[in-house]
This record gives C-alpha cells, sequence and structure tokens, in this order.
C-alpha cells in the first residue's frame, strides 16, 4: 500500500475515499490522537480529506484542517499545532489522474516504514475501534498554517540591501504560492507563471524538470530576471533556472546546496545514486557524504544523525535538518536567492561545480525478484566489497555503478558514472550485462 512516498496512485482505482476512510481509522486507533490534515489542488483531495478526516473522528481523534497547502507547510505545522501526526493528501509531481496520502511526524519527518507497516497491517485486518457516540473526535479549522510557513521562511533567510534578485516563479498550478509572497517581503522583485491552483495542472505537466520548464526558461532568457524557480503540486520539490535560462541540472543543484550547507567535518545525507559532482564539491569544503536508500524519508533519517548540517536527492528534495525533516521547497527557493544575492550570478556557480559523464538507464526483466537475486550474488563474487544498501553499487578507482530494482515496475535502474566518457560507457556497459546475465542464468 505504502511507497518511498506514501500512498500514491490513480483516483477511483487504487486511491479512493474507502482507502482514505481506512487510513483515518488506523491512524486514530494506533493513537494519534491530533492530527494535522491538508491538501494539495487536486479535486479529488476535498473528498479523500473529508473521508480520512471521518475515519479519525469515527475513531475518537482530533481533527485540525489547514485547507490547501504546500506540503512542507502542513509537515511544520504538526509540530506547531502540538499534533501527533499530519496527513498531506498529494501525489505530489504525479499526473493530473493520481492522488495520494502522504503521513508526517511532528519532527517534520514521513513515517518510516516500521510507522508505515503498522497502519497498513491496521488496514488489512479491519480491526478499528470505533468511539462511542460521544467521544468522536472534533474537528477545528486553522488558516494560518501558510503564514506560520512563511513567517519561518522570512527568518530562516536574509538578504543584503540593494542585491535582491529579480525572480520568476513557476507554480507550476500547484499549492507553493507560499514561495512567491516571502521572496516579494524579502525585497525580490518576482514574477509568477502559472500561479493560480489547478490539480488538472493545465500549465505544465506538475513535475518540473528539463522537459517541463520550457516556459520558465524562455521567460527568464527574455527578461532581466536573476532566476527562476520552480516547484511541483504539493512544493516539497524545487528546481532552478540560472539567469541566462539554461536548467540547473539536478546533481549540480544538490551539489551547491551542499557546498554552501557544509564546512569541515560536516555531513550531507544523500542517496546511493547521487553524483561524484556532489561528493568532490562537499570535499572541498572538509565535509563528507553519507549514503541512504533512495527516498526522502531515508534521507531525513540520517540527517537526524549528528554532524549531519544538510540532506538532498537530486529529484528536488532538500532538507536543512535544523529547520525541518520535511524536503520544503520554499525554502529551498529562498536559500537559493540567498545564495544569488550573495556569492553572484547562478551561472556562474553552476560553472564552478564539477560534472562528469552519467549514464542512466532502466531495463524491463520478468520476475524480477529472482533477477535481483541473481545480481547481488553475481556482483559481490566479483565485487565483495560492493554496498547493498539500496540495489548493489559499485566503486571503482575511476567511478562507479549502481544496480537497483525499482519500487514500483519490474524494471532495474541502471546508473554508471566515471570522471571520462569511455569509462563510464564501459561501466555502463559491465552494468546492463549483469543484468542481461541475470535475466537468463540459473532458474530464468
Amino acid at each position: 500500500m505504502f511507497g518511498t512516498s506514501g500512498v500514491r496512485g490513480t483516483v477511483g482505482e487504487e486511491v479512493t475515499a474507502t482507502l482514505a476512510l481506512s487510513i483515518g481509522r488506523a491512524l486514530a486507533t494506533e493513537g494519534y490522537d491530533r492530527v494535522v490534515v491538508g491538501r494539495d489542488a487536486r479535486e479529488s483531495g476535498r473528498f479523500l480529506g473529508d473521508a480520512l478526516t471521518a475515519g479519525l473522528r469515527e475513531c475518537g481523534s482530533d481533527v485540525v484542517a489547514v485547507g490547501m497547502a504546500a506540503t512542507p507547510t502542513v509537515a511544520r505545522s504538526v509540530a506547531r499545532l502540538e499534533a501527533d501526526a499530519g496527513v498531506v493528501i498529494t501525489a505530489s509531481h504525479n499526473p493530473q489522474t493520481d492522488n495520494g496520502i502522504k503521513l508526517w511526524l511532528p519532527s517534520g519527518k514521513a513515517f518510516g516504514p516500521a510507522d508505515q507497516e503498522a497502519i497498513e497491517e491496521r488496514v488489512e485486518s479491519g480491526e478499528y475501534d470505533l468511539a462511542p457516540w460521544n467521544e468522536v473526535g472534533t474537528l477545528s479549522e486553522r488558516g494560518d498554517a501558510t503564514e506560520a510557513h512563511a513567517a519561518d521562511l522570512r527568518a530562516a533567510v536574509s538578504l543584503p540591501d540593494g542585491s535582491e534578485p529579480d525572480v520568476v516563479v513557476d507554480l507550476g498550478n500547484g499549492a507553493g504560492g507560499v514561495t512567491a509572497d516571502v521572496l516579494y517581503d524579502l525585497g525580490c522583485g518576482v514574477r509568477t507563471l502559472n500561479a493560480q491552483p489547478d490539480g488538472r495542472f493545465p500549465g505544465r505537466p506538475s513535475e518540473p524538470n528539463r522537459e517541463t520548464l520550457g516556459a520558465l526558461m524562455a521567460l527568464v532568457e527574455r527578461t532581466d530576471a536573476d532566476l527562476g524557480i520552480a516547484h511541483d503540486g504539493d512544493a516539497d520539490r524545487m528546481m532552478a533556472v540560472d539567469e541566462t535560462g539554461a536548467f540547473v541540472p539536478k546533481d549540480v543543484l544538490l551539489a551547491l546546496f551542499a557546498r554552501e550547507a557544509a564546512g569541515e567535518g560536516d555531513r550531507i545525507a544523500v542517496p546511493v545514486d547521487t553524483s561524484l559532482a556532489v561528493e568532490d564539491a562537499v570535499a572541498a569544503v572538509g565535509a563528507s557524504l553519507i549514503r541512504t536508500r533512495v527516498g526522502d524519508v531515508y534521507v531525513a533519517d540520517r540527517a537526524t544523525e549528528p554532524g549531519v548540517v544538510f540532506g538532498g536527492e537530486p529529484s528536488g528534495a532538500w532538507i536543512w535538518p535544523d529547520q525541518t525533516l520535511c524536503p520544503d521547497g520554499p525554502l529551498a527557493a529562498c536559500r537559493l536567492a540567498e545564495l544569488v544575492a550573495d556569492r553572484g550570478p547562478l551561472s556562474e556557480l553552476v560553472a564552478g561545480i564539477d560534472t562528469y559523464p552519467i549514464r542512466r538507464d532502466s531495463i524491463r526483466v520478468e520476475e524480477k525478484a529472482a533477477v535481483v537475486e541473481r545480481i547481488e550474488q553475481r556482483v559481490l563474487s566479483e565485487y565483495p566489497d560492493a554496498e547493498t544498501l539500496d540495489g548493489v553499487r559499485v566503486e571503482t578507482d575511476d567511478g562507479w555503478f549502481l544496480l537497483r530494482a525499482s519500487g514500483t515496475e519490474s524494471l532495474i535502474r541502471v546508473t554508471a558514472e566515471a570522471r571520462d566518457e569511455t569509462r563510464a560507457d564501459e561501466l555502463a556497459s559491465e552494468a546492463s550485462g549483469i543484468v542481461r546475465d541475470a535475466e537468463t542464468g540459473p532458474g530464468s
């Protein structure tokens, strides 16, 4: 039921009001007595939120409804409103046909595997503690969640007087309008694209990437803007465009944030598929990486450890643990504006990050579990020091490759990187060959 980012799927198929009701009942039965509930701009979020709220109250939990808000806004509200958990009805960057349910702890961290498993087992068993008529939970509404988030952002960022950048903010018809408001409050010149919340995402697909941000890139290029910012539907992700209109590569943006956050002896939490560019960038300031499984919840887990000052995923999820353990796209936008104001043009900052050829592929397989087992056996026999945290990752003197099963499809993800093109191709070929051999190996 739960993936690495909560429950997600097509509305009316995998995600239904019945499921939302059951998750609400399960949360209450598991002892989450006060729960914050918010949603993104998708119209289906209204009835899914109603159903989840009904389940919570039916089993005695009090609900604080904050309405439409960015995911980090809701996640930050859990502790502020002295709740035991938070729920965001969102499918994040998924298409308009989808919706989902993501659960948050007071720390700002998403429910981890153990927390999710308890809810899933409760839903599967159908055993809930329904409250008697006079002990059902209450419902209250709070309209100040976004302003509270905005106040936190204004306190976290400082722009030098007279150097506030002009920023174009592409909200993707999502719930992240707090970004434009705070940048304006900080003195930036602000233009917006796709600023009207609309869960059909008419302006562009919800996921912000090089392919979907053509309008943002063109507008930044043709104006005097210093920076372009883009969010997905619930604003937990943030991507950027430099002042020339060029999309900032995801690993480069991760390297910039990590290098800025880190100092001598600090650590940065990143997933196993992160580029060498990030490792080199933080090494230059005396910091180091710790690798996690893919998924922002796993990055957030490691971000709680001593000495970890930042965590991020190339997908656009950025975590500053001194602020919140939730990926906070608006905070990332403000931090990037601060960086440009302090250090100069984003294109020059990008040029200062060394990048290397990286190869990514997905290979469809039958009997994924068996193939994964044979891949691991083969790799460990040839590379005894291979890392098996999430798939199998092999480091060589001049590069690395990773073989990792998709969490949702019958695919093996292949990633390889090296410090020159030829070696990157060699490692990618070797890695793909291991997958092909595992497909036709014993028992296939």
